[in-house]
């Protein structure tokens, strides 16, 4: 079916075929970020503005890079040095890069529905890389394409997500695209970050580690996310990391054959170790290389990308 969406906002809203769609142009873009890939310089001529007004650094630099081999001019925005520190609004700050001829704008926000906002006062594509605690959707592509790298067909497939689900957006597009593709998808952590209400959203939530560890085929870690939480939701990290930390001694407990993911950053030590983050079940830096093609394939198809213009 041919891709009728301007905008990228949320993963809620798109159907299977949708995801399948990026998740198609996002193999062959693949294929050129092998050694020897040539660019493809289908947006050349074309103007994003990385309006990034939260800390990044895999998803600014994706996006980034993505754009780049897409052809497209790329202008980063550097928030502590615009008028936005003055008190100019979101608003202004959006239609000014539109009047100064930008293609489209890539958003990082701390406030829930900004990309929504904008994408309904612009009048050019607007992509989320992440708002609030809300949805962060190219992350919920990568990890989804990562996934289905390693198994093929996720209907089915046991995928546990572990840590601060409470605030995390990475979490929510994570299940919305993996009940939407078949995945059988639990939530474990403490129950002050993982609440029962989101089995609203077709999941299973649970506080026993050992027990939903042991048929997992993916393992997705979850830092903390203490940006977002007004307050304390466990004793100390020490306790947190005592309890569903994953270690040597509770990856024992994982199906021999079950990767390890984690969006990052990283903090080791905390949610998982070192020897885990870095072992031979961990796709964490193939997830980051990923990245770039599901980024590829999401500015292309915004941008008004048709079929025959996809590299052969």
């Amino acid at each position: 079916m041919p891709w009728t969406r301007r905008h990228l906002l949320t993963l809620e809203e798109l159907s299977r075929a949708e995801i399948d769609q990026i998740h198609a142009a996002a193999r062959v873009f693949k294929r050129t970020l092998q050694p020897g890939g040539a660019r493809v310089p289908v947006l050349a001529g074309r103007t994003i503005v990385n309006l990034f007004l939260e800390p990044s650094t895999r998803t600014r630099l994706a996006f980034d890079m993505a754009a780049k081999r897409l052809g497209a001019d790329v202008i980063p925005f550097d928030a502590a040095s615009s008028s936005t520190t003055k008190g100019e609004t979101l608003r202004d700050t959006a239609e000014n890069i539109q009047a100064l001829q930008a293609d489209m704008i890539v958003i990082r926000h701390a406030a829930a529905g900004s990309p929504l906002y904008l994408s309904r006062i612009l009048d050019i594509p607007v992509i989320n890389a992440g708002d609030g605690a809300h949805e962060h959707p190219t992350q919920g592509l990568l990890d989804t394409f990562t996934m289905i790298e390693h198994l093929g067909d996720l209907r089915g497939r046991k995928v546990v997500i572990l840590g601060d689900i409470l605030f995390s957006r990475v979490a929510r597009s994570n299940i919305h695209a993996l009940t939407k593709l078949g995945a059988a998808v639990t939530l474990v952590g403490p129950s002050t970050l993982v609440p029962d209400s989101f089995t609203a959203l077709g999941v299973k939530v649970s506080h026993d580690l050992r027990g939903a560890l042991a048929d997992a085929e993916v393992v997705m870690l979850l830092r903390i996310q203490h940006e977002r939480q007004a307050a304390g939701h466990f004793p100390s990290l020490g306790e947190y990391t005592s309890m569903f930390g994953l270690n040597k001694a509770r990856a024992s407990w994982l199906n021999p054959r079950a990767i390890i993911m984690h969006p990052g950053p990283i903090n080791r030590g905390v949610e998982i170790d070192s020897e885990l983050a870095d072992g031979e079940r961990s796709v964490i830096l193939e997830q980051v290389t990923n990245g770039i093609a599901v980024r590829m394939a999401v500015l292309f198809l915004c941008a008004g990308g048709r079929p025959e213009q996809l590299p052969t």
